[in-house]
């Protein structure tokens, strides 16, 4: 009797972590291949309860360390400017760090580099924030464009090659795309769960 409790420990703890690793791999593959990249994939865990030995009562817990971040994606969550206005989103266009190194923002935006942002109200659209007379960067190599910076002051005297680049779209609130489906995941495997322990059963 005791030899036989502990095949079924053994076969239950089994297919719980393999159901438990499974889930996990199974979302970090969701949330890579929904170009979030393999960092924030990385965010997803799963242990084994209890640690270290096998159980008849084992239990598996898949979790992520971003799950603020992870529910947005997973319920389509509606992003709004904490005070009311404007949720400004950079464009391609925008450095990716602001000053002080940060996440680029209109409060970091570094106007010595490019000058001023200024504001553009549209009726149809989101409005603008932009920054006029740069010119752009092209790269010697290939000849793409790299970005814009500031004018040169002899193409600021004469007018040549300057630009107004759009930096942030102003918008009331932004809706997140639904990447993520988590329930559906955990449902699959929690299905699979009598096949993955039937299969760690030795046969008689």
């Amino acid at each position: 009797m005791k030899e036989e409790y502990q095949t079924a420990e053994r076969a239950i703890t089994l297919g719980i972590r393999e159901a438990t690793n499974g889930l996990k791999m199974s979302m970090r593959r969701q949330v890579h291949s929904s170009g979030l990249g393999q960092r924030m994939a990385n965010t997803w865990r799963g242990d084994i309860y209890p640690r270290g030995q096998n159980s008849i009562r084992a239990a598996g817990l898949v979790y992520t360390k971003a799950s603020k971040i992870m529910a947005g994606f997973d319920e389509g969550t509606v992003i709004k400017s904490k005070d009311g206005w404007w949720l400004a989103v950079p464009t391609p266009n925008a450095p990716k760090r602001g000053m002080g190194g940060k996440r680029i923002n209109p409060s970091n935006f570094p106007e010595h580099r490019y000058g001023k942002l200024r504001f553009v109200y549209r009726r149809n659209g989101p409005s603008l924030l932009v920054v006029e007379n740069v010119q752009a960067s092209y790269s010697r190599k290939t000849g793409d464009m790299r970005g814009f910076r500031k004018a040169s002051q002899r193409n600021l005297k004469t007018g040549r090659n300057l630009s107004t680049a759009v930096m942030f779209w102003l918008v009331p609130q932004v809706k997140l795309t639904k990447l993520i489906r988590f329930d559906e995941e955990a449902k699959r495997w929690y299905d699979k769960l009598p096949r993955l322990i039937l299969k760690n059963w030795p046969d008689e």
